[in-house]
C-alpha cells in the first residue's frame, strides 16, 4: 500500500499546486518504436500523462516515435551526445555492445514478468541499472515498462523442436539471437519493429519475434505467417527505460525528481497489467483466426532455457576475465532471485484451464 500512497500523495501535490501557463521543464523523448504502436501507446504515451498529472503540468514530456528524431537503433546515442533530452528504448538493443545488458533486458531462462518486477522494485535490480547506465554511459535511467512473456514466433516454418531451428532465418534481437546462432544453428537478423511485418509477409525472413500475444495482435503478423509457436521461453519477460544524461537529470529541481520517479514506476506497473489484460484478449483471438498455434514440449522448450543461462554464464565469466565484474554481480543478484522465487512462490495459487 506504501507505493500507492506516495502515488496518491504525489497527485495531491500536483493538484493543489498552481497551475503553469506552460511548462516550466520540456523534454523531448525519441523511442525505438513507432508512434502508434502497442508499445509506443502503453509506454511512452502514458509515461508522458504520468509526468504531466503528477507535476501538475509543470514538466512536459514530448514522445516521438522512431525515425523522427533519431533512427529505432540510435536512441541511446543521440541522448548521449545531446541532440534530444530523453529516450525511451530496451537494454537488448545494446547487448552486443555489452552483454551485460541481456540481464536487465531479459534472456533465454530468465524469469517471468511477475518475478522480473519483483526484483527491479525490491530486489536492487533497478538500482544496479541506474549505477550501470550512469558509470558506463553517463545516463540516468528509470525503467518505464516490464512486459509479459512474449510469442516465441511468428513464423512461416513449423518449428516444434530445437532442431526445427537450424537454418531459421529470423528477426530477432539481444541474447535471443546470439543463443540462436551459437546453439541452434539459426540466422538471426536484426531490423527495428515498424519493419517486421512487411519483412514477414514478403518472406524475407522464416519467423519473428517481437512481442507479446497482445502487442502482436495488433501488427497482424498472424495474417501473413500461418504459424504461432510458443511459449515464449527466449523472452519470459522484457524491460524498457527511459533515460537521459546526467547532468539532465541532476539539473531537474528535487521534487520534480520525485515526481518522474513516481511516474515511471506508475507507468510500470499500469502497463504491465494492461500487457497482461491484453494478452489474454488476444490468445481468444488468435484462437478464432486461421493461425496455427503450435506449442513446443517442455524437454525442448527447457533446452533454450539451458542454453540461455549457459550464453550469459559465459558472457559474464569472459567480462571478468577482461577485467569487469559488474556482469557476474549483476546475473549472480538476477538468478539468485530467479532461484528464491521458484523456491517459494509454491504457495500461489495459478489459475488453469482445468
Amino acid at each position: 500500500m506504501k507505493l500507492f500512497s506516495n502515488f496518491a500523495a504525489l497527485a495531491v501535490t500536483a493538484t493543489l499546486a498552481m497551475p503553469a501557463s506552460a511548462a516550466e521543464i520540456e523534454w523531448k523523448m525519441t523511442a525505438a518504436i513507432g508512434e502508434g504502436s502497442f508499445f509506443y501507446q502503453n509506454f511512452m504515451e502514458r509515461f508522458a500523462a504520468n509526468v504531466d498529472t503528477l507535476t501538475a503540468g509543470r514538466m512536459h514530456v514530448q514522445p516521438f516515435g522512431a525515425g523522427v528524431l533519431a533512427p529505432a537503433f540510435k536512441a541511446y546515442e543521440v541522448v548521449q551526445d545531446g541532440i534530444v533530452e530523453a529516450g525511451h528504448s530496451t537494454p537488448s538493443y545494446l547487448v552486443n555492445q555489452d552483454p551485460t545488458n541481456a540481464v536487465f533486458a531479459s534472456f533465454p531462462g530468465g524469469m517471468s514478468g511477475e518475478a522480473t518486477l519483483h526484483w527491479i522494485y525490491e530486489g536492487g535490480g533497478e538500482q544496479m541499472l541506474q549505477d550501470f547506465r550512469r558509470e558506463e554511459m553517463g545516463l540516468h535511467t528509470l525503467v518505464v515498462g516490464i512486459g509479459t512473456s512474449e510469442v516465441m514466433a511468428h513464423s512461416n516454418v513449423k518449428i516444434e523442436t530445437t532442431n526445427d531451428l537450424k537454418g531459421v532465418k529470423y528477426r530477432t534481437s539481444g541474447a535471443w539471437a546470439a543463443v540462436l546462432q551459437d546453439s541452434f544453428g539459426g540466422v538471426p537478423t536484426v531490423v527495428p519493429g515498424n519493419e517486421i511485418y512487411t519483412l514477414l509477409q514478403r518472406k524475407g525472413v522464416d519467423a519473428v519475434e517481437w512481442s507479446t500475444p497482445g502487442g502482436n495482435i495488433s501488427e497482424g503478423f498472424h495474417e501473413v505467417a500461418p504459424y504461432m509457436i510458443m511459449p515464449g521461453v527466449h523472452q519470459p519477460s522484457f524491460l524498457w527505460e527511459v533515460f537521459v544524461k546526467q547532468e539532465t537529470w541532476d539539473a531537474l529541481p528535487e521534487d520534480i525528481k520525485l515526481q518522474v520517479t513516481a511516474a515511471a514506476k506508475l507507468t510500470t506497473y499500469e502497463s504491465f497489467t494492461h500487457f497482461g489484460h491484453a494478452d489474454i484478449q488476444a490468445m481468444a483471438a488468435f484462437r478464432d483466426t486461421k493461425v496455427e498455434i503450435i506449442n513446443m514440449v517442455p524437454a525442448e522448450s527447457e533446452k533454450i532455457r539451458a542454453a540461455g543461462r549457459d550464453w550469459a554464464r559465459s558472457q559474464a565469466a569472459k567480462k571478468a576475465e577482461d577485467g569487469s565484474a559488474r556482469m557476474q554481480e549483476v546475473l549472480d543478484s538476477y538468478l539468485t532471485y530467479q532461484a528464491n522465487w521458484a523456491e517459494n512462490s509454491g504457495y500461489l495459487v495459478r489459475d488453469s484451464a482445468e
